[in-house]
């Protein structure tokens, strides 16, 4: 019976069997190559802490705009609307005034339908001239222009008039550019090297980076995303990558801990030990030590891509219709046309619909703080503040309410990561099978998050393990004091392993070449 058992090495764990030489072959080359991306991740990761990829906050969009001038009421009532394809029952998704290189322009976004299932977040609005009530021609020159000097002084950015070109996609565009093109690029001569984009189609500003941004960019999340334009811009390539390179990488882990433990010898006095030295030495512990961690970030970096959707979660479009309830065009212009005078520093009105009625929220920016204050009107054109009652009312139906509170604090499914989240906010929790949780804008009526299900499960997998988002560990300092030295440890997991392999892949092809040369050349056969 002792013949049939695995041979083990003398003192060892596990049985040599339990290592095939094909998979540890196959861990050897992949130490290399998904080894060397892995330490890139890991170096990368530690920019990212602290400078995320350059975004256009709404909030900062905002103050880019131009004090609001609304057209007189008349305007409303003009029936040029519907040769803009704006038909009175036209359902409407979202619609908001604004200025637009010095003169008010409606961008209006029509609700998804059966031959139209766009979801708002992802359409372009249309774009009104409400001088004339016809669809916006393209920006020209002098527009463009008076559009990046708006935006210049909302964000107080000196120097000369910014240099305008067409561009591209670029680094920084590849999430917008498809839906914005043609595409413009101005650039300040400002101390921080500020860059904005403009839509050629619309005249929004869609992308605004900094030199500060961009350096620390090219170092933290280009290469921690696999970002360059070369491959993001072919989104579903870029999908694919990501998915099997982290598939890749959580096999070397896994692979590298089975054979960490394997490696593992029983000392003459009853304690383990590596059988290692120097370099090896350093990796084969660290390995052990860290080894898990380094498997869970490398496992949750891979679902955040949700591969083949196994945390699907469609509750935030469809709470959010759910909660807003239909509206349509006619109603969306009664409402604008009742609307008298703004408030002083209205930069914005959209409108803000709960349970079927259509209620619009006038954006303004104090000139003091450069914070931005919201005022709620009804389709009257009164001011109309939300409150618990109008809450519940839009809510009711099914599925029922289970909880409903007004939080202070943030909880585990509602917060910020590098600011605090805005509070208070409405809590709702429905009695559905999903036990979805809804947080609502106090002020507007707005749903701002829906978790469902499958979201609390993405929070945990994804947040948690691959940013620690612990709520023991959300306070800084602290989460920085743990996450560092941490960090710092798969680094050198990741960097030894790959530098140890190079070394054994060289020795390997060395070897193999050898082989080849001392390969007896083959003697003719004698006839």
């Amino acid at each position: 019976m002792a013949a049939l058992q695995p041979s083990k090495a003398p003192g060892s764990l596990l049985p040599r069997s339990l290592l095939p030489r094909p998979i540890l072959v196959l861990h050897r080359w992949l130490g290399v190559f998904v080894g060397l991306l892995m330490t890139l991740w890991c170096l990368s990761g530690f920019v990212m802490i602290y400078v995320d990829y350059p975004r256009l906050e709404p909030a900062a969009q905002l103050q880019g705009l131009a004090p609001l001038q609304l057209p007189p009421g008349p305007v409303w009532n003009d029936p040029t609307w519907e040769e803009a394809g704006l038909a009175p029952d036209l359902p409407i998704a979202s619609a908001r005034v604004e200025m637009m290189a010095g003169r008010p322009v409606l961008r209006i976004v029509s609700a998804a339908t059966g031959d139209r299932p766009i979801a708002q977040m992802r359409t372009m609005p249309e774009t009104i001239d409400l001088a004339t009530g016809r669809k916006l021609a393209p920006p020209g020159r002098a527009d463009l222009a008076r559009i990046a000097a708006d935006y210049a002084r909302g964000h107080a950015i000196g120097g000369a008039a910014p240099a305008l070109s067409e561009t591209g996609i670029d680094q920084w565009t590849v999430q917008t550019y498809r839906r914005s093109a043609p595409l413009y690029r101005a650039d300040y001569a400002d101390p921080a090297g500020t860059v904005i984009y403009i839509s050629g189609r619309s005249g929004e500003v869609v992308q605004e980076t900094t030199r500060f941004q961009r350096f620390w960019g090219w170092l933290g999340a280009v290469p921690h995303w696999l970002y360059p334009t070369i491959l993001r811009q072919d989104g579903a390539l870029w999908n694919q990558v990501v998915v099997w390179t982290s598939l890749s990488g959580c096999f070397l882990t896994g692979t590298g801990i089975w054979a960490g433990i394997a490696r593992l010898r029983r000392k003459r006095d009853g304690t383990l030990g590596s059988p290692y030295k120097g370099l090896w030495w350093w990796h084969h512990v660290f390995g052990l030590f860290f080894g898990l961690l380094t498997l869970s970030w490398v496992a949750s970096g891979l679902f955040s891509m949700n591969p083949w959707g196994f945390l699907d979660s469609s509750a935030g479009p469809a709470e959010a219709g759910r909660l807003a309830g239909p509206m349509h065009w006619r109603d969306v212009r009664q409402a604008l046309s009742a609307l008298g005078d703004l408030p002083r520093g209205a930069r914005r009105v959209e409108t803000a619909p709960l349970g079927g009625r259509t209620f619009l929220l006038v954006s303004s920016l104090p000139i003091s703080d450069g914070e931005v204050s919201s005022q709620r009107f009804d389709a009257a054109g009164k001011p109309a503040l939300f409150g618990e009652d109008a809450l519940r009312a839009a809510l009711s139906g099914r599925p029922s309410l289970a909880s409903l509170e007004l939080l202070e604090e943030e909880d585990a499914y509602y917060y910020g990561r590098r600011s605090p989240a805005p509070l208070p906010v409405w809590r709702a929790v429905l009695a559905d099978a999903e036990a979805t949780r809804l947080y609502i804008d106090p002020v507007s009526g707005r749903l701002l998050r829906a978790v469902d299900r499958n979201g609390r499960g993405f929070r945990w997998l994804q947040d948690g393990l691959h940013r620690l988002d612990l709520p023991l560990l959300r306070r800084r300092p602290w989460w920085d004091l743990v996450v560092l030295p941490l960090l710092a440890a798969v680094t050198f997991v990741c960097g030894t392993g790959t530098w140890m392999a190079w070394n054994k892949v060289r020795r390997d092809v060395r070897r193999l070449f050898r082989m080849g040369l001392r390969t007896p050349a083959r003697r003719p056969v004698r006839r």
